[in-house]
């Protein structure tokens, strides 16, 4: 068998001293043909027009 690196007493001290933070309201995401639409927009629209303009300013 392996040894553990720490003792296990130590198990959890970070998350247990954190404070605890409410999660936030988040807008809900599209569902179905609208989230695709989203997905091609963010891959391939917006990172063309970005990669364009890269190679223009040089």
């Amino acid at each position: 068998m392996g040894k553990v690196h720490g003792s296990l007493a130590r198990a959890g001290k970070v998350r247990g001293q954190t404070p605890k933070v409410d999660k936030q309201d988040k807008k809900k995401k599209p569902r179905g043909r609208a989230y695709k639409r989203m997905q091609y927009n963010r891959r391939f629209v917006t990172a063309g027009i970005l990669f364009f303009l890269i190679r223009v300013s040089n």
